[in-house]
């Protein structure tokens, strides 16, 4: 006697349960109209979804001005990808995310105006607490009908009395209640632009990444790398207190990592209030100021991620599956010629803003795949960024080639790390370059030519190749290496001279082109690992067409990276003599 097809039906629905619906995902759209209030309610937002996403991936924030954050969450909601079949809710104010947090939100913590920099600390303790930031007056607007205990209120508690500087006091204070008793992540601090000149223009640029910050508990700066002068924020505090409180931080952080990990530091310095900008005259240009956060960080076991303005949702994009990635890694065999290689690093991909914002223009450059390159990129962004890198993995043509950036799984100055150290160094890029399947760092970016032990380090994960830019800040007498074969690696110069940042127009380029071969061409075959910073392929490869037309007798032709680095380590005794390990 058969069973019933009913009874047959039920049983297979019993052992094969129907297939789980996906949880919706809730939307809210910050207002970006350039006002202190929506400073605050930006802020205010951006807490409570790190809160929420810590454990799920529930809040998505759009943005009534940028449209990056839809075009992102309509890439990842379809063709397969992970967000595919999430319905969108909308949640139409503050309330309605308090509503959603329900429990998990334990209370409010209330900032000081008066002391910009109680912004920050209030985000570390948003994050400790699990709370949402709340400026004076939006928690007197709000509170009472969310019905939220006060965490903390950190209005009048920083006065200079313990510093000469109200700002600094705030820090040590959050440095001894929280940092040094292992409150705060070992694994990300956030240097985070303060409300001083921010709140008033309504700039949400490190507003609506502290959802990052409070998911990670991170500890949240905004402090001067220098001990030269007195910052614009806070002109009339001690010479270097600034450097003294931000040592303090990197200090505390490297003790609580205790050598298991490296730690990142996600964010940039304010220009506005560090470097020479309008209304600010400074000793200092923004880019040794950059490059002197990378120099006082590093023998912290600090590496940064510099940019990440305006980098929406990373608490929510950081959850997405993550999956080894995988890429061609083979040389084409082609014979060694008198000719001029070039390989052209598409760079400065290695921070978030660049590659959330900057790059999906590029990649969608219809002439993209007609010239080989390679694209730097920050392998430490799968932990922020895992969906988006592997989008642009996935949608690779055979002519791209994916290599980490500034300097290789994070933005530091390999000659820095300390010698004891130089083991974690070494795994932790270990780790990266793995799961993005990378072999070459053609960007090192560091003060001196690169010692014997760094070169060791580099060579156990980036065996393909090593390219560095030096630039002397300090006057150490820093120089490039000579060109060089170092257990295997080919060791030689990122060449920096064009197209950074700005297209000039094909001519200017090609000419700026000739100009950097010729500074340095000693004869034929001659190799040349060009930088080109934002700018899109066509712009490359019509600038190249102009630079063949122009200079025939250089017989140029553009490779791979792979291609290049293998005939560029075969030429070798025909251009220098070779390092020896």
């Amino acid at each position: 006697m058969r069973a019933p097809v009913s009874f047959i039906l039920a049983l297979g629905a019993w052992i094969l349960p129907a297939r789980a619906v996906p949880p919706p995902l809730y939307t809210y759209t910050v207002s970006q109209d350039g006002t202190a209030a929506s400073y605050d309610l930006a802020l205010a937002a951006s807490t409570i979804q790190g809160v929420i996403n810590r454990v799920s991936p529930e809040v998505y924030l759009l943005s009534s001005k940028s449209g990056r954050p839809q075009y992102w969450l309509d890439v990842m909601s379809r063709e397969g990808r992970w967000l595919e079949g999430r319905q969108q809710l909308q949640v139409a104010d503050l309330s309605g995310l308090v509503r959603l947090a329900g429990s998990r939100l334990r209370g409010a913590v209330i900032w000081d105006p008066a002391v910009p920099a109680t912004v920050n600390v209030a985000t570390m303790l948003a994050g400790v607490l699990d709370g949402v930031v709340l400026s004076p007056d939006l928690a007197a607007q709000e509170l009472a009908g969310w019905r939220l205990p006060v965490l903390k209120d950190l209005r009048g508690m920083f006065t200079g009395s313990e510093t000469g500087s109200a700002k600094n006091d705030a820090y040590r204070w959050a440095i001894r209640e929280y940092l040094e008793k292992g409150a705060c992540s070992a694994g990300l601090l956030c240097l985070f632009e303060d409300s001083f000149s921010a709140r008033e223009k309504g700039d949400l640029s490190y507003v609506v990444t502290r959802d990052w910050a409070v998911k990670n508990r991170a500890f949240v700066l905004d402090l001067s790398p220098w001990g030269d002068e007195r910052p614009q924020d806070d002109p009339g505090q001690r010479l270097g207190l600034d450097l003294e409180t931000y040592r303090m931080i990197l200090a505390e952080t490297r003790r609580h990592s205790a050598g298991k990990r490296m730690t990142e530091l996600s964010g940039f310095f304010a220009f506005s209030k560090y470097s020479n900008m309008p209304g600010h005259k400074s000793a200092h240009d923004p880019v040794p100021t950059e490059w002197e956060t990378v120099y006082v960080a590093t023998p912290y076991n600090v590496y940064q991620n510099t940019v990440t303005s305006y980098c929406f949702n990373q608490s929510l994009h950081s959850q997405a599956p993550r999956a080894p990635l995988h890429q061609r890694h083979a040389a084409r065999s082609i014979p060694l010629e008198d000719k001029t290689y070039v390989c052209f690093l598409m760079a400065d991909y290695d921070s978030g803003t660049p590659l959330y914002d900057f790059l999906p223009d590029h990649w969608k450059d219809p002439r993209r795949g007609t010239l080989p390159l390679a694209w730097g990129i920050d392998p430490t962004l799968l932990d922020t960024y895992p969906d988006l890198i592997a989008y642009y993995y996935a949608t690779a043509t055979p002519m791209d080639t994916f290599t980490s950036d500034a300097s290789a799984a994070g933005y530091m100055n390999p000659n820095r790390v300390p010698a004891e150290e130089m083991p974690l160094f070494v795994r932790h890029n270990q780790r990266y370059f793995r799961e993005a399947d990378m072999t070459i760092a053609p960007m090192v970016l560091d003060w001196d030519q690169p010692t014997a032990r760094v070169k060791d380090a580099f060579s156990e994960f980036s065996p393909d190749g090593f390219g560095t830019i030096v630039m002397d800040l300090h006057g150490g007498g820093g120089k490039l290496p000579s060109p060089q074969e170092w257990r295997g690696m080919p060791v030689l110069e990122l060449e920096s001279d064009v197209a950074s940042g700005v297209f000039e127009g094909v001519e200017t380029t090609a000419d700026k082109l000739a100009a950097a071969f010729s500074k340095r061409r000693v004869g034929t075959p001659a190799f040349h690992l060009v930088r080109i910073v934002w700018i899109d392929p066509s712009n490359v490869a019509d600038s190249v067409a102009a630079l063949k037309a122009r200079h025939p007798e250089l017989n140029l032709e553009v490779l791979d990276p792979y291609t290049f680095l293998a005939l560029y380590k075969r030429a070798l005794p025909r251009l220098a003599v070779h390092g020896t390990p």
